[in-house]
């Protein structure tokens, strides 16, 4: 990959700062928003989706991220589906947001969508609607997801760059990035169990194998059993090779990847991270110990608060009539 990883942090001390996302507009979302506008709008985007995730189960893991990248730029606007111009590099060519896929879903359901209610539901509520119908649809949790949002008309690949949480950031980071979108740290580390499903490219954590402080070491934190496995997969320049996040379950929503988390066998620094705060250390025990007893119905409460970061709602930016295009 061209690019470094100083490079990344550096980016990030100077121009992080936390956003002041206006979400009181979270109070424009409801429940049955389109009820009269687009009655049966959720049937056929389970549908639709259910078309994809039937074929390619694996999708539904880049589809939960899209979500969670959508959301954390610009808030849950819809903007991480919108393609570069000329005159723009848009975030869905930032770095972070190269390994999602699925957009095809998401357009699929767009098309479905605007042959019953031409220009009524945005691609910000189809992105919302279809992270959590895939989710549920490889055994994870369903939950109710209130609508109303609309589509913003601005999207810059630098702000994914630094606004996105990187896998090799600390605790620190990680709590103040969460915070600056007015998530807490229960809803860091219920948000991070999305790794259950899902996999990861090498890069993203070689240096954790081969050099973690620039000497050629391995990180101290991480089970050396995990990463003898892991070597023999990865070599120190490999881009291409993918990486089960939660190795054995990965194509299923469940609570093992705190059993992972808590043998020290997280795969990115920043789920080992989850270790260094008395808050997150304690969820990712208990869920390890109760076999996630309350795992599933504390992502449904997280995804739905995430879900509301600085959205759209009355007349601000537009419905648009396809998902990769401003109107």
């Amino acid at each position: 990959m061209a690019f470094s990883r100083h490079i990344v942090v550096l980016i990030l001390q100077l121009m992080l700062v936390p956003l002041a996302f206006n979400l009181c507009n979270a109070q424009g979302l409801k429940y049955g928003f389109y009820s009269k506008t687009c009655p049966g709008v959720e049937s056929i985007v389970r549908k639709t989706t259910a078309q994809f995730i039937s074929k390619a189960p694996t999708l539904a893991a880049p589809l939960l991220r899209m979500q969670f990248h959508d959301c954390f730029v610009r808030g849950c606007d819809g903007s991480v589906m919108l393609n570069s111009t000329k005159n723009n590099q848009a975030e869905r060519d930032a770095i972070p947001n190269q390994s999602l896929r699925g957009f095809q879903v998401i357009n699929g359901v767009k098309s479905a969508l605007e042959n019953k209610c031409p220009g009524v539901v945005s691609c910000a509520d189809i992105v919302a609607l279809v992270a959590r119908d895939a989710v549920s649809m490889i055994n994870g949790p369903y939950w109710k997801v209130p609508l109303g949002r609309r589509d913003g008309r601005v999207s810059i690949m630098l702000e994914a760059l630094t606004l996105l949480p990187p896998p090799f950031a600390n605790i620190s980071t990680l709590k103040s990035q969460f915070a600056s979108v007015g998530l807490n740290a229960k809803d860091l580390v219920v948000l991070s169990g999305g790794h259950t499903i899902g996999t990861s490219h090498c890069f993203a954590f070689t240096n954790r194998m081969y050099n973690f402080t620039g000497n050629g070491d391995a990180d101290p934190t991480m089970d050396p059993n995990y990463i003898a496995g892991l070597k023999l997969k990865c070599s120190p320049t490999d881009v291409t090779t993918l990486v089960e996040m939660d190795p054995g379950s990965f194509k299923t929503f469940d609570e093992k990847y705190y059993t992972l988390v808590a043998k020290r066998r997280g795969l990115f620094q920043s789920d080992s991270a989850l270790l260094d705060d008395i808050e997150t250390r304690a969820y990712v025990k208990r869920q390890a110990l109760t076999h996630g007893k309350t795992f599933f119905k504390d992502f449904a409460k997280s995804m739905v608060k995430m879900g509301k970061i600085g959205v759209l709602t009355g007349q601000a930016g537009e419905i648009r009539k396809h998902c990769d295009f401003v109107n």
